[in-house]
């Protein structure tokens, strides 16, 4: 294939660029599930897809879906995208680079039919950001959106059930997002989020697995008191607690390879200067390939809480958000674009993603692949965040050369969906 992808690359990022405006916060970008922006990115991306002669829609979580249509009536088809929403701070590319990659290929067929069909699917949710868990809208997609999920609420007490409502969608209809037989699978391209790529000079990965990842949220209970008049061996802070079990945390992943875990968040109350803390509330990410190196040390952090609490005469309570088991990708399609990698003229190099991605829940019920994009400097949630227009152009290709191996494989158009 020798076309030029470059113009086409110019477009993709200039269009990534303009999705980042779309923002709850004057200037920086946050867009969280369905919020306004979050509707003015629907708006924008339809108005991209519509003159491809997409059918475009919005499912009842507000996942925005375009149906670029196959050679006959009734063809199947591959699902191709990312998340619309962001984190606080956000970049430009987290994401939406995978939804304006998946429309500039569309584009890129210039009205060509393929013996399947693409639908261009941007998540409504994926960051966990309003509500607290992630992958709202591709858990819809697999039939993983129930009645506990949907009563939720925000920090403003309203529930995702609510949320669907106010954006003008009826939380009834969820079930019929749900992917039907005829999906042959679903590919994602996304910037790495690392340095992986970039200190192997490397523009393009390909995908094999997606670690396991746990989230839990901690409390720690004590006693509030006045911190002038209470002797410090007579104090139960909870906040020290928590911090006793911080350090613990990182010493732990410190010593175990590939472990990777953070506290991202701690809250206490009652927050004043000159009160002991009574409640600590803090957070934890915990991720690695192996479930069973993941588990035991989730095991030992909680055992290790629970020690600092009695030592400390507090009390320790724990809830899961999120327990995710690795995930390996689908081996025909991660073989299929390594192909296209090299096609691409790339030395494509198969990687673990160390973040959690909408594919590890497609892969529930569609064969499932990732391709990453070096990310400059492997920097990511950030406003610098930033890519290559080479490498655009470079995935532009190999999605290309991936299209027309899929569309020529019998063994990839006799599958079907998972039940």
């Amino acid at each position: 294939m020798t076309e030029d992808f470059s113009k086409l690359a110019e477009e993709v990022i200039a269009r990534c660029r303009k999705l980042a405006t779309f923002s709850e916060d004057a200037g920086g970008t946050r867009r969280t599930f369905l919020s306004a922006p979050l509707r003015d990115c629907h708006r924008e991306v339809s108005l991209w897809m519509k003159p491809l002669g997409m059918t475009v829609s919005v499912d009842a979580v507000g996942n925005l879906r375009g149906i670029y249509p196959g050679a006959s009536p009734g063809a199947p088809r591959i699902l191709i995208g990312s998340h619309l929403d962001s984190v606080p701070n956000a970049g430009a590319f987290d994401g939406i680079l995978g939804v304006v990659i998946a429309i500039g290929l569309v584009e890129s067929l210039d009205g060509q039919k393929l013996p399947f069909g693409i639908e261009v699917v941007g998540f409504s949710e994926e960051e966990g950001v309003r509500f607290g868990v992630p992958f709202i809208g591709s858990r819809a997609l697999v039939g993983r959106v129930d009645e506990e999920l949907l009563r939720r609420k925000d920090a403003n007490g309203i529930s995702i059930r609510k949320a669907i409502q106010d954006f003008g969608l009826n939380p009834n209809e969820i079930s019929r997002a749900v992917l039907s037989d005829d999906c042959l699978g679903y590919f994602e391209f996304h910037i790495e989020q690392g340095p992986v790529l970039e200190s192997l000079g490397r523009p393009l990965g390909v995908v094999e697995a997606i670690v396991g990842q746990n989230r839990l949220e901690f409390v720690f209970s004590g006693q509030a008191n006045h911190a002038g008049t209470t002797p410090m061996n007579l104090r139960h802070d909870a906040l020290a607690a928590a911090a006793e079990w911080i350090v613990a945390v990182e010493t732990l992943a410190q010593r175990a390879p590939g472990l990777v875990a953070t506290v991202g968040f701690v809250e206490a109350k009652p927050g004043a200067t000159n009160v002991i803390t009574g409640a600590a509330r803090a957070t934890l990410d915990i991720r690695h390939a192996s479930d069973r190196v993941r588990t035991e040390s989730l095991d030992e952090l909680i055992r290790q809480a629970e020690s600092i609490a009695a030592r400390r005469g507090l009390t320790v309570t724990w809830k899961t958000l999120l327990a995710q088991n690795a995930v390996a990708m689908d081996p025909f399609m991660t073989e299929q674009i390594e192909k296209a990698v090299q096609k691409s003229g790339c030395e494509p190099h198969r990687m673990a993603s160390g973040a959690g991605h909408d594919a590890m829940i497609l892969a529930e019920k569609v064969p499932a692949a990732m391709i990453f994009l070096r990310s400059p400097g492997g920097i990511s949630h950030d406003p610098s965040e930033s890519v290559h227009l080479d490498d655009v152009a470079k995935a532009l290709e190999c999605g290309r050369h991936l299209l027309m191996q899929l569309a020529a494989s019998r063994e990839f158009l006799g599958r079907t969906c998972r039940a």
